[in-house]
Parts: structure tokens; C-alpha cells; sequence
């Protein structure tokens, strides 16, 4: 049996790169107890903000065997979306995940076929497919399938890929062989994304105070944006990139291969001025598949007016 093991992991992970993913590693589906202390600090701290849901399904964010019946494994993989180009210098910024196509829906696509494959491969697997969208602690499972190590400013990074990559899990009810975790931390005393954060929102401990940074005021945050913030969001308008630009790892970044994560033809020439009279019928053209989606239409010329006036 434990042939086999090894014989469906290695068809999974070839399966995975055929589909695009830089990445796959494997965990065994168990109870993230080193995880219970750090997840309970950090909501009594209200590092969550306005994110409500963040204080939901506690339980099931810790054990995946509440999200799976009968959960083996968690299968961990990565996706590349640096993109080729970026915008101008001097213009209203997006994060460069939300350039293209929305990730939920090109990666969600992706793992169905991975999870089609794993049927098909070994037989009746129950699973479950996640992508940002559910209970689930991505960067730790990334972790602790070997993907990579968390960063100070929390994020997952990979010593010759950087850190813009998205994350996915499949969670299936079939044993496989698991990975060895990852265990140095690659960031030394480097302190380069800490220093750069306009909101100070990166904390000792590889902590985000998730109310302070530019991504929730820009996107979660559906109130007034506070003045507190006023002039510190140095031009983004929908999420945030800066502790990540600055990051030495992400030297090593390389152009992604997904032609859906392509940035609309119009996106990467428009300047302040284009930002600034952007009608619906624009925002509807350029973001028709977009992330940006999330924060509409009027959430976004909020973030505008907000950094321009």
C-alpha cells in the first residue's frame, strides 16, 4: 500500500504542474494545535477589524477533518501571478492579484480538475477544493506541506519565487505520502517590509494587524476610511503590494504563464486622470472579471477620492 501512496502523490503532483501550479506539497490532515494560541491572540486583539466572518468557524479553521469527513490529507499549492508589466510610476495603484482575471474563479477551475484527476487516478476520494474563500489556514497548511516559510509580514515566501503566488488546498479523505514541513525562516534580520508599511500595520512575529492595513481600508472596510489614515495609502486604491515589492525574495520573481491573469489592454495606461473620471461603463469594461470587483464600483472612487482630496 505504501507503493501506492507514493505512486498516486507523485501522479498528483505531476497532474498539479501539468495544470500550472508551481507548487504542490502534502500534509497530513491532523489539528493545527500550534496555530490556537496565535488565531485567539490575534482576534482578542481585533487585529480582524470589521471582518466578522474571521471570528466564525473557529474550530473548523483549526481541524480539516470538520470541513472533510474522514480528511487524510490537505494537499498545498502555489500559482503564480507576477505579471510581466506593471502600471505606471505615477498613477492610482491596484495590487498586481487583481490585474487580470479574479483568482477565485481561474483557480477554482483548476483545482476541479485536479480533484477530477485524483477520482479518476485512485478511485472514490471525497474532497473539498478552497481557494481564499473558506475556513481555512492556508499559510500554515503551505507550510507545513514544505511550500515555504511565513514571512514577517505574514505572508508565505519560497527563497527563488518570492511571494506573489496564490494559495489553494484540496482537501481529500485519502491517505498520501506527506511532506516534511518547512522550518527556517529565510528572513534573517531583515526588516525591509516592516519598515516600509505607510500604516504600520506589520507587527513583531510575523503578525498583520489586519485593521491597520491598506488592503482592508481599500477592500473589506464598506465604512467612511478613517482620517487617521489620511495621506498614508501612497497611491493604492485596492489592496496593496508595498511590503511585497520591497521584499529582497521577490527579486527572484517571474512572469506568470496565465493568459486570464492579463491585465485588461486599458488598465496598465491609465493615469491619475483616467482614475479620477472613471465612469461605471469604464469600470464595468476593465474590471468585467476583476477582484476589484469586490469593492464596486462606488467603493472604489471612495478609495480615489479619499487619496486625492
Amino acid at each position: 500500500m505504501l507503493n501506492n501512496f507514493k505512486t498516486y502523490t507523485h501522479l498528483i503532483k505531476q497532474e498539479a504542474k501539468r495544470l500550472g501550479f508551481e507548487s504542490c506539497g502534502i500534509a497530513k490532515a491532523d489539528f493545527l494545535e500550534e496555530e490556537v494560541t496565535n488565531l485567539e491572540q490575534w482576534l482578542k486583539n481585533g487585529y480582524h477589524g470589521n471582518m466578522q466572518y474571521m471570528e466564525n468557524y473557529f474550530d473548523k479553521r483549526l481541524d480539516p477533518r470538520l470541513l472533510v469527513d474522514g480528511a487524510k490529507s490537505v494537499i498545498s499549492l502555489s500559482f503564480n501571478y507576477f505579471p510581466e508589466q506593471s502600471q505606471k510610476e505615477d498613477t492610482f495603484k491596484i495590487a498586481k492579484y487583481a490585474y487580470g482575471e479574479d483568482y477565485h474563479h481561474v483557480l477554482k477551475s483548476k483545482l476541479k480538475e485536479l480533484i477530477f484527476f485524483v477520482q479518476n487516478t485512485i478511485g472514490e476520494v471525497n474532497g473539498r477544493a478552497f481557494v481564499d474563500s473558506a475556513p481555512v489556514l492556508e499559510r500554515a497548511w503551505a507550510q507545513k506541506s514544505g511550500l515555504g516559510w511565513r514571512g514577517k509580514n505574514s505572508l508565505l515566501l519560497q527563497k527563488n519565487k518570492g511571494s506573489f503566488f496564490f494559495l489553494a488546498e484540496l482537501i481529500i479523505d485519502t491517505e498520501l505520502t506527506y511532506d516534511n514541513p518547512f522550518v527556517t525562516d529565510h528572513c534573517g534580520n531583515c526588516t525591509k517590509c516592516i519598515d516600509a508599511c505607510p500604516t504600520e500595520a506589520i507587527l513583531p512575529n510575523n503578525t498583520i494587524d489586519g485593521s491597520k492595513c491598506i488592503s482592508y481600508f481599500t477592500i473589506e472596510l464598506k465604512d467612511e476610511l478613517p482620517k487617521s489614515v489620511k495621506g498614508k495609502f501612497e497611491d493604492w486604491i485596492f489592496g496593496c503590494d508595498i511590503c511585497q515589492d520591497v521584499c529582497p525574495w521577490n527579486r527572484f520573481s517571474k512572469p506568470h504563464s496565465e493568459e486570464k491573469f492579463n491585465p485588461h489592454q486599458d488598465l496598465l495606461g491609465m493615469t491619475k486622470k483616467d482614475w479620477q473620471e472613471i465612469t461605471e461603463d469604464v469600470f464595468k469594461k476593465v474590471f468585467k472579471k476583476s477582484a476589484v470587483k469586490r469593492t464596486k464600483f462606488n467603493g472604489l472612487v471612495r478609495n480615489i477620492k479619499f487619496i486625492k482630496n
